[in-house]
């Protein structure tokens, strides 16, 4: 008697905080519809500038980078994967991974930012105070979108570390891997964003 009410309240901590994990990961998409809204807006009314500012970004740098993301989407999937037949050793391999590749993507962005602000292309540098207004506009929506995103891959970042440690200690296991499981879907958050924010910025023809 007391196991099966032990289950059926497992049963529902992880329903519920499934569905609050979904929840909050609605809200999160809701802090890029209007920076993206305001990118089609301004689409709209300045093309040429748009597509010109567009041009100014590393194409290369960008498809890597989702290249990157896809991959360590992947790998948080198998973490969870993993964990659910019990395979912890190879769990927090692919956590570590899936870390790792997101490091990959903030170094990666960290020089195209860089590269843009050296020039003084970025929200109050010299070369951005003389772009006509579509561009400013564009790499000033760029920077915060952009910005944003990369504080949500520092998020997940963290988010899976402590998942590793939560792991590593036995607390998820493959009878109780909801922590996990929230975690990953967190990271493919962040996979989610950049799918959409990588054509916005970087493939306008």
């Amino acid at each position: 008697m007391n196991e099966t009410f032990e289950k059926t309240a497992l049963h529902r901590d992880y329903a519920a905080s499934k569905l609050g994990m979904w929840l909050f990961l609605l809200t999160e998409l809701g802090l890029f519809f209007g920076p993206l809204l305001l990118y089609v807006m301004h689409d709209i009314r300045h093309p040429e500038a748009f597509h010109a500012a567009s041009s100014g970004l590393d194409r290369t740098i960008g498809f890597v980078n989702t290249l990157v993301l896809l991959t360590s989407s992947l790998t948080a999937a198998l973490s969870v994967a993993s964990i659910r037949r019990g395979k912890t050793e190879l769990t927090l391999i692919f956590i570590f991974v899936t870390v790792t590749l997101g490091g990959i993507f903030l170094v990666n962005k960290y020089f195209e930012w860089t590269g843009k602000i050296a020039h003084g292309i970025y929200p109050g540098g010299d070369a951005f105070a003389g772009l006509p207004p579509g561009e400013a506009v564009f790499y000033g929506l760029y920077f915060f979108a952009t910005g944003l995103h990369g504080l949500h891959v520092i998020a997940g970042m963290l988010v899976l570390a402590i998942a590793a440690v939560l792991t590593a200690s036995g607390i998820v296991n493959k009878r109780d891997f909801v922590k996990l499981e929230n975690a990953a879907l967190y990271w493919h958050l962040v996979d989610i964003i950049w799918i959409f924010l990588f054509p916005f910025f970087y493939l306008i023809s």
